[in-house]
C-alpha cells in the first residue's frame, strides 16, 4: 500500500470513529438508558403514553398521505407538460421551506384561530365559528401546517425519479396498444418507487418526531412533546429516556415497511433515458392551467408565512379577513428584547462552525465513495446518510444523555457552560448528508479524466483536490454548504433541548420563548420570524438556481 492510499485509508478511519462518537454514541446512549422492561411496561400501562404513540403515529400517516397526494400530482404535472412559467415552478415549491413549520404555526393560528380568517369569513356567511385549534381541530391543524411544509422534499424526489425514466418505455406501451392510464399504473407508477421511497421516508420519519409544531399548537398528546415536557424530571425519572428508545424503534419499522412496500428489483428500477424526457407543449389558454395548479399549491403554501408577515406589520388583526393599521412598532419590540440579539449571534457562530465540519466531512465522504474507490467505503457512506433516517430528538435527546453520562462528554460538552461545540457538532451531524449528496452528485458528472490529466502532468493529490476536483463541483459545494448553514440557523430540535440558558439561546429557542410572553410576545416572535424567512429564502433561491431540478438528489438516502 503506498503513502498516499494509507493517508486515505487514515482519514477515512478518522471520519468513522467521529461519526461513531457523535452518531451513534448519543443513540447507543437512549437506547441503553431507556432499553429497561419495567420502564416499558410502565409505558404501555400508561394510557397517555399509549395515545401519544398512536396520535404521533397518526400524524405521520396523514401527514405523510397529504404529502404524496400534493407532490404526485405537481410532479406529473410537471414532467408531462411544457407551460408557462414552467423553469420557475420547482423554485416555487421551495417557498414552504423557507420557515420552520414552528414559527409557520404562529401565523397560522391568525388564519384558524377562534377569531382568525376562516372563522370570519363563516360567521359573514352565516355559518357558525369552527373550534380548528381545539380538541380534533388541533390533531388536522398540526397534519396540515406540516404537509404543507414537507410536501417539497417529496416533490423534489419525485421529478428526479421522473427524470430518470427512459420516455421510449412509455413510446413503447403506447405502441403496443396500452391506454394512458394503464402506461402510468404499469410503467410510471412503478419505476417511481425510488422516488416514493426517498421522499416519503423522509417526509414519515420527520413528520413522527417533529417537535415544534405541536408544541407550538399546544399539542401535547404527541411523543415528542411529551418527550420534552419530561425533560425536567431526566435526573430522576429515565421514563423520558425510554419514550425516545420507542420513538427511534417505530421510526425505523415506518422505514422498514415503507422499504419493503416500496421495493424494487432489476425490472422496476429507473433507467436513465437517453433522450432525456419531453413534455407535451400545451397552446392557448390550456397552457396557463399547470401554471395555476402550482400557483395555488404554493400560495396554500405560504399562507402560514402571509399572516406571520400580515401579525408581524399590524396594530391589530381580529375577527377581520386582513390587519387593521399597519406598525413597525413589533420589530422594534423584537429587537430590543434581550434574547433577540444575542440568539442571532449565537446561530451565526453554531451555523458557521457547523457548516465548516459538515463541508469538510460531507467533501472527504463523497471524495472515499466517488474517487478514491477506498474498501469498506460503501459503509461510510451509509453511516453518512443516517442522520436523514435518525429521528433529530432522538440525537438532541442522546447528546444530552452522553453529557449527564459519560465524564468526559459533559467535561467536553457541558450544555449548561457553554453549549457552542455540543451545538456545532450536533447541526453539523445532522446537515452532512445534504453535502455528501450534492458533491457526490457533482463528482459523479464530472469526467475523471481531467483529475488524471493533472496527475500525468505532475500535480499531486492535494493540487489536484484543490486546483482541479473542487472548482468543478464548486456550484454542488456551494449548494450543500448553503443547506448545511440555512438549516442550522433554523434547527429545533437540537436548539430547544441543548441550548439551556437564556444567554446561550440560538433563533429558533429565542422565537419559542418569545412567543410565550403574554401581551405583545406573539406579534414580536412573529416580527422576528421575518427576518429569519427572508434570510432562509435568499439561501433557498440561491440554491435553486444553482442546482435546478436535481436539488431533489440533497434529500435521498
Amino acid at each position: 500500500m503506498n503513502y498516499r492510499r494509507m493517508i486515505q485509508y487514515v482519514l477515512m478511519v478518522l471520519m468513522a470513529l467521529f461519526l461513531g462518537a457523535f452518531l451513534l454514541l448519543p443513540v447507543f446512549t437512549v437506547v441503553r438508558t431507556g432499553c429497561d422492561l419495567s420502564l416499558f411496561k410502565e409505558l404501555l400501562l400508561s394510557p397517555v403514553c399509549r395515545e401519544g404513540l398512536l396520535n404521533s403515529l397518526l400524524v405521520a400517516v396523514t401527514t405523510t398521505a397529504m404529502v404524496a397526494v400534493i407532490s404526485l400530482v405537481l410532479a406529473l404535472l410537471y414532467d408531462r407538460f411544457e407551460f408557462a412559467g414552467k423553469e420557475y415552478c420547482s423554485l416555487l415549491m421551495l417557498l414552504p421551506m423557507i420557515l420552520p413549520p414552528f414559527v409557520g404555526a404562529l401565523g397560522f393560528q391568525q388564519i384558524l384561530g377562534h377569531y382568525g380568517v376562516v372563522n370570519t369569513i363563516l360567521v359573514s356567511c352565516g355559518m357558525e365559528r369552527v373550534d380548528f385549534l381545539g380538541g380534533q381541530g388541533k390533531f388536522f391543524s398540526v397534519c396540515l401546517i406540516e404537509a404543507l411544509h414537507l410536501f417539497p422534499i417529496f416533490y423534489l424526489n419525485l421529478i428526479t425519479a421522473l427524470g430518470n425514466i427512459d420516455p421510449a418505455l412509455d413510446e413503447a406501451g403506447a405502441n403496443l396498444g396500452a391506454s394512458r392510464w394503464q402506461r402510468f399504473v404499469r410503467i410510471r407508477l412503478p419505476l417511481l418507487r425510488s422516488g416514493f421511497l426517498a421522499g416519503g421516508s423522509i417526509v414519515l420519519v420527520w413528520s413522527f418526531t417533529e417537535l415544534g409544531t405541536p408544541l407550538m399548537f399546544g399539542y401535547n398528546r404527541v411523543m415528542p412533546v411529551q418527550v420534552f415536557n419530561g425533560l425536567n424530571e431526566l435526573e430522576s425519572n429515565p421514563l423520558p429516556y425510554a419514550l425516545v428508545v420507542v420513538m427511534l424503534t417505530v421510526s425505523a419499522l415506518l422505514y422498514a415497511l415503507m422499504k419493503y412496500l416500496l421495493r424494487t428489483d432489476g425490472a422496476n428500477s429507473a433507467v436513465k433515458g437517453s433522450m432525456g424526457s419531453r413534455g407535451t407543449q400545451l397552446h392557448s389558454w390550456k397552457r396557463f392551467l399547470p401554471t395555476l395548479v402550482f400557483l395555488l399549491v404554493a400560495l396554500a403554501s405560504i399562507l402560514p408565512h402571509l399572516a406571520l408577515i400580515g401579525a408581524a406589520f399590524s396594530v391589530r388583526w381580529y375577527n377581520t379577513v386582513l390587519p387593521e393599521h399597519f406598525t413597525l412598532e413589533h420589530f422594534d419590540n423584537a429587537l430590543s428584547n434581550p434574547l433577540v440579539l444575542p440568539s442571532i449571534v449565537n446561530s451565526l457562530r453554531y451555523s458557521a462552525l457547523a457548516m465548516l465540519i459538515a463541508v469538510v466531512l460531507g467533501v472527504l465522504a463523497a471524495l472515499m465513495v466517488s474517487r478514491w474507490k477506498l474498501r469498506g467505503a460503501w459503509a461510510l457512506d451509509v453511516l453518512t446518510m443516517l442522520p436523514l433516517a435518525i429521528p433529530g430528538l432522538v440525537i438532541a435527546f442522546g447528546y444530552l444523555g452522553m453529557t449527564g453520562r459519560y465524564a468526559w462528554a459533559r467535561a467536553m460538552f457541558d450544555p449548561v457552560a457553554n453549549p457552542l461545540w455540543l451545538l456545532a457538532i450536533a447541526y453539523a451531524v445532522r446537515r452532512i448528508p445534504y453535502v455528501v449528496r450534492a458533491v457526490s452528485s457533482g463528482l459523479e458528472q464530472t469526467p475523471e479524466e481531467l483529475e488524471n490529466a493533472a496527475r500525468n502532468f505532475g500535480a499531486g493529490p492535494v493540487r489536484t483536490l484543490v486546483k482541479v476536483t473542487l472548482p468543478l463541483v464548486a456550484a454542488n459545494l456551494l449548494v450543500g454548504a448553503l443547506f448545511a448553514f440555512s438549516f442550522s440557523m433554523l434547527e429545533v430540535s437540537d436548539s430547544l433541548i441543548l441550548a439551556q440558558k437564556s444567554i446561550f439561546y440560538p433563533i429558533t429557542k429565542a422565537l419559542m420563548e418569545l412567543s410565550q410572553i403574554l401581551g405583545s410576545g406573539p406579534a414580536s416572535a412573529c416580527a422576528f420570524g421575518v427576518w429569519a424567512m427572508v434570510f432562509l429564502a435568499l439561501t433557498l433561491a440561491s440554491a435553486g438556481i444553482l442546482l435546478g431540478r436535481k436539488i431533489g438528489a440533497i434529500f435521498k438516502f
